[in-house]
């Protein structure tokens, strides 16, 4: 594989005990970063100007329902209940491995002009092993790096996840791609009994996979307790939301390791609750962060990263007026702070923390340059607080694995009107018939 130097940009490594931004060379060989430095030499590789850009590691979607690209903004502005009773309701069903296919295409592409580079697809809508497989091939096509979160639509609480299922993909469809990983979208125990709760967690620790479920509302009940006793949560455990866990549950999935995922403008919008960046903040951790349905909201990681960031800036200084009835000094959370929930805190809650969300020699090449000459970001004063203000415009080229998928503002993916054909017509098709708050029109 070639070998790639890029020169002239300010590189935000988000590599502790660097600079927050400093101008070095990146040399990519092959898939891989080679080297980072100032300068660099290599007379043998393709040297890539990029002078006025700000370089960054490729976002992380850790939380997204690829699935459902096709019904884009049909639930703009349904409650959860809403959410729940037409979608999971009424859709659903109505999913052929065609839609599958196209949705997670589409929604691949998507999130790769968006800067994003790993995705967390949270599939839970696997109604057969041709679904499955349509979905896998989707993000395949697409280019991107990705962790395909398998799970089925809603069963009954005694129900178990389907492990032959599990299995049959790692042993072909997930195994057979270089960057694609497999993971469990569990209904964990919050959505099942004590007895399948554990052994769902087992099935996902004796594979060495993530194991990622929704948390929304609502007390810990005995599934939770259970799981707890046979000692199962770890870094491999990943919940979703987690609104309203209680602090002493928090502190133990903390202490356990287990990462979290805040989907703040959806969490806000829909009526999940509180995002719990704040909590996870006072505990020492910090959430990742994904889009979870463009469904309702832009699947833009850097405006969950906004989202999240002021949020949690606004309670704090409202705490801080009602306890001393004066404004706060400093702040209390960082726009350094917001770019590592969506980049280095992804990686972990995806279990590919020693692979990406960092610029680093022996990483994976997976880089985002964003071209901060543009009138909306110039002049760039802080490069972090600048990539944070950016929009899909201003995300100037992306590479995956050492592979351009965007440059020079272009996605490079061909067919795309076709695809947005396909797309066009397989959400017209599922949103046929649906109640008014369902209605596309």
């Amino acid at each position: 594989m070639s070998r790639i130097l890029l020169r002239g940009a300010q590189v935000i490594t988000m590599t502790p005990d660097r600079p927050d931004a400093e101008r070095v060379d990146i040399l990519v060989d092959g898939g891989t970063i080679a080297a980072v430095g100032e300068p660099t030499e290599a007379p043998d590789a393709e040297v890539v100007d990029l002078s006025g850009r700000i370089v960054i590691p490729g976002l992380v979607n850790a939380h997204l329902h690829t699935w459902q690209t096709a019904l884009r903004s049909a639930g703009a502005d349904w409650t959860l209940m809403e959410y729940l009773t037409h979608l999971h309701g009424e859709c659903v069903g109505r999913y052929t491995p065609a839609d599958m296919h196209i949705s997670n295409l589409a929604g691949a592409l998507s999130q790769i002009n968006c800067g994003t580079t790993t995705l967390g697809d949270w599939c839970h809508n696997a109604l057969s092993p041709e679904h499955a497989d349509a979905a896998v091939e989707g993000l395949v096509q697409a280019g991107i790096r990705a962790v395909f979160l398998h799970g089925t639509p809603y069963r009954s609480p005694d129900t178990p996840h389907p492990l032959a299922e599990i299995d049959r993909l790692l042993d072909g469809p997930v195994r057979d791609h270089a960057l694609l990983t497999l993971g469990m979208a569990l209904q964990g125990p919050q959505y099942s009994s004590a007895e399948i709760a554990v052994a769902d967690f087992q099935a996902g620790t004796e594979r060495g996979l993530v194991v990622s479920m929704h948390q929304s509302g609502g007390e810990p009940g005995p599934g939770w307790d259970a799981v707890r006793a046979a000692g199962l949560f770890s870094s491999l455990t990943n919940v979703v939301h987690g609104a309203d866990l209680p602090e002493d549950w928090l502190k133990t999935l903390v202490e356990a390791g287990v990462t979290f995922t805040a989907t703040p403008e959806n969490e806000l919008g829909q009526g999940h609750g509180t995002p719990v960046t704040g909590s996870l903040l006072r505990l020492g951790a910090a959430p990742s962060l994904g889009t979870d349905i463009d469904t309702a909201v832009p699947g833009t990681v850097l405006t969950a990263a906004r989202i999240a960031l002021a949020h949690q800036r606004s309670l704090d200084h409202a705490h801080h007026r009602q306890t001393t009835g004066m404004h706060a000094d400093t702040p209390s959370v960082t726009s350094k702070q917001a770019l590592a929930w969506a980049t280095v805190e992804g990686a972990k809650a995806l279990g590919l923390a020693d692979k990406v969300g960092r610029i680093e020699v022996g990483m994976q090449a997976d880089l985002v340059a964003v071209d901060a000459r543009a009138l909306n970001l110039w002049p760039a004063h802080d490069p972090i607080a600048t990539v944070l203000h950016a929009d899909i415009a201003n995300i100037e080229a992306v590479m995956v694995a050492g592979t351009w998928r965007k440059r020079d503002h272009v996605l490079l993916a061909s067919g795309l009107d076709e695809v947005k054909d396909q797309l066009g017509e397989s959400g017209e098709r599922l949103l046929r018939g649906l109640g008014p708050a369902g209605s596309p029109g």
